[in-house]
């Protein structure tokens, strides 16, 4: 049994902490928090079997925590998201402009005429009015190294099926000026 858990208590954490990390939305990231659980409950029994009370302390603690990390990922979050889409659904049957979640602009695919060119990491709109201004689109890279961001006109863009798609040809994507992420403009 102590083997057992001294390979699968490792296994677990490192595969809970990559997959939570990666911020892949909110049902993946509970089921990281699933595996993370797997880790420290076998952490817990690796500490009984070899009487060290910290590595059992730490470990049902984390245990704790990592149930609240289920119930806020595959609960709570996937409740919210599930009340958005409903309304985003019944909204397209409804007189008047078709409503999206804000939140997808978060994460949503950006799509040019087709091809797919990056995703949307984020949005700036307007304090008073609301209205979105720009969206800031990640190109290139591998979890966010080595990535090219820029900024999109929200007048370019528009939601379609949870994807922010826009009118702009790749070559005129690509055109636009890229931004640090630093420092991304105020106007």
């Amino acid at each position: 049994m102590e083997q057992i858990t001294s390979w699968v208590a490792p296994i677990a954490t490192i595969a809970g902490v990559l997959i939570t990390a990666s911020n892949l939305g909110a049902r993946i990231t509970g089921y990281g928090f699933i595996i993370f659980t797997i880790g420290s409950i076998n952490w817990t029994l690796l500490g009984i079997a070899t009487d060290q009370p910290a590595l059992i302390w730490t470990n049902l603690l984390l245990t704790g925590l990592n149930i609240f990390g289920i119930w806020r990922w595959l609960g709570r979050q996937s409740r919210m998201e599930s009340g958005a889409r409903t309304a985003a659904e019944q909204s397209s049957e409804k007189p008047g402009e078709s409503l999206f979640p804000v939140s997808l602009l978060g994460k949503a695919k950006v799509v040019c005429r087709g091809e797919e060119i990056g995703s949307c990491i984020d949005a700036m709109a307007g304090c008073r009015s609301g209205r979105i201004a720009y969206v800031v689109v990640s190109e290139g890279g591998v979890a966010g190294v080595g990535e090219t961001l820029r900024r999109l006109p929200w007048d370019e863009a528009w939601v379609q099926d949870e994807r922010l798609e826009t009118g702009l040809d790749s070559s005129r994507f690509c055109a636009l000026d890229p931004i640090a992420p630093d420092q991304w403009p105020a106007r």
